[in-house]
């Protein structure tokens, strides 16, 4: 595993340069956020030593570098997921190559059912905290010390410094932000009406399919996470209706316009 990342990192290193303080991981119908991303260099996932590739809709598969907010970062146009047959190792290999290339932020967003009655479609949940409910967990098996602790700390999962800051952007954009806590799970399913309840009796306030693993490994390699999910839909009892993915696709891209505005100034300012 080791070498494996190792040399993925080299590859990726002689084709970026300088290497950014930031990575960021866009998710489904996010991926036009890109287009904010000017001086861009893409590299498709094939061509990646040992990255897998994004096989869903909305998730076109590119490494991204430019600069963002005036400031150099790196991002994936696109995202793997567990339900698409991917083992959790795969799932956060990126992870794992963002630290070896010396990367410090991991942003993350993400398309996401919203379960809290207050929220609507479009809105923006700054991630204050999560609940794994997928049935892999990414830290399972040996234990690398070279990339972190055998039982890392998760009291802080999303930065608490980072989360101020979009708070304060967010204010002083008039940008409605929302707060919550997002649950994981495996998908590919969208949740029925009683798992809703029950996710939203268990503390969720947003449900989707990715994050969680992502994250665990961002802390695991002591990378300072945030992240945000777009309410694309409603798991609220009494509104639910049905819902396609391409649906979800066309709501996470009216709200985008805001989310990178935020994501711009907090890069600004790391």
């Amino acid at each position: 595993m080791l070498e494996t990342i190792k040399k993925t990192a080299d590859y990726l290193r002689g084709k970026i340069g300088e290497i950014p303080n930031t990575a960021i991981i866009l998710g489904t119908g996010l991926g036009e956020l890109a287009n904010e991303i000017e001086d861009k260099t893409e590299i498709p996932y094939p061509e990646i030593p040992n990255f897998p590739v994004s096989t869903v809709e909305g998730h076109s598969g590119k490494l991204i570098i430019g600069t963002l907010g005036g400031k150099k970062v790196l991002a994936m146009q696109g995202r793997f997921h567990y339900y698409e047959g991917y083992n959790m190792k795969e799932v956060t290999f990126p992870i794992r190559v963002f630290k070896a290339l010396g990367i410090e932020y991991l942003f993350v967003s993400n398309a996401a059912g919203g379960m809290n009655s207050s929220f609507d479609v479009g809105d923006i949940m700054l991630i204050e905290d999560h609940i794994n409910l997928f049935p892999e967990h990414p830290l399972h098996g040996k234990n690398h010390e070279e990339l972190g602790t055998r039982f890392p700390d998760m009291s802080e999962a999303y930065n608490k410094e980072l989360r101020e800051m979009a708070m304060e952007i967010a204010n002083e954009n008039n940008i409605k932000l929302q707060h919550g806590v997002y649950v994981g799970l495996t998908g590919p399913t969208f949740e029925t009406p009683a798992e809703y309840n029950y996710l939203r009796i268990i503390g969720g306030d947003a449900v989707g399919m990715s994050t969680v693993p992502e994250v665990i490994v961002a802390n695991h390699a002591k990378m300072k996470v945030l992240a945000f999910s777009i309410i694309t839909d409603l798991g609220v009892l009494g509104k639910i209706v049905e819902i396609t993915h391409e649906e979800v696709q066309e709501a996470a891209k009216i709200a985008q316009p805001k989310m990178a505005q935020i994501m711009r100034e907090i890069i600004q300012r790391v």
